[in-house]
């Protein structure tokens, strides 16, 4: 993704690094149980300040929607613009298991499965993609899903858009709709006719709204 975008731009491993694009380790990683989304927050502007960007645009897929909101309305003076692709965002006071679609809910409560990744994630994807999907799955930190979400401070008037996948089977319309609407004032909405993993699967439809975005911000 990152060699298709104009704009100078970093991917940030949030904490802890150590369970990020590897699969589930097999046992509790020390401090995991201790985070939050305000640990995950300061390692976002902690990696903006490293890389030399005061104000910068904030992208965000999936669970990262909680990370978007966490930064712009701790740090919103440094945040120019929040794109949410296919991301989960909850009203003001809600958790994220709240704002979940309860039939998805009930598919993972066992586990994600591969067969699971396969047809939520990877629905569009080749042989090669959902094999680089499967190989680099991560491991959640459960807490921050149940951490209340607050939208105290996060400014109206900040630059928000919405890039919705219409043929995601992880976050179905109906949810990413839900999330648009608990963004309530200034957003855009984008579409795309992608699955959930759009970075992976089209990125080159994915980089010019991106760059388009970061050329227009201020």
């Amino acid at each position: 993704m990152l060699p298709l975008l104009h704009a100078p731009a970093i991917a940030v491993d949030l904490p802890p690094e150590s369970i990020r694009g590897v699969p589930p380790p097999p046992d509790d990683v020390p401090g995991i149980a201790e985070l939050r989304l305000s640990d995950w927050a300061r390692a976002v502007v902690a990696a903006a300040d490293h890389a030399g960007f005061e104000r910068f645009v904030l992208v965000g897929h999936s669970l990262g929607g909680l990370t978007l909101t966490e930064v712009a309305r701790r740090y919103p003076a440094r945040v120019a613009h929040l794109v949410y692709i296919a991301a989960l965002v909850p009203r003001d006071g809600e958790r994220a298991t709240d704002a979940m679609d309860p039939d998805l809910m009930a598919r993972v409560a066992n586990g994600l499965t591969d067969e699971l990744m396969i047809d939520m994630m990877c629905n569009d994807l080749d042989e090669k993609q959902t094999r680089f999907v499967l190989d680099h799955r991560g491991h959640e930190v459960i807490q921050v899903m149940v951490e209340p979400i607050s939208h105290d401070s996060l400014p109206a008037g900040m630059a928000k858009t919405y890039v919705r996948l219409t043929r995601d089977q992880s976050l179905p319309l109906v949810s990413q709709d839900r999330s648009i609407d608990a963004l309530r004032f200034n957003v855009s909405v984008v579409e795309l006719d992608t699955g959930h993993m759009v970075m992976i699967g089209r990125p080159d439809l994915l980089a010019p709204i991106l760059d388009q975005i970061a050329s227009s911000a201020s």
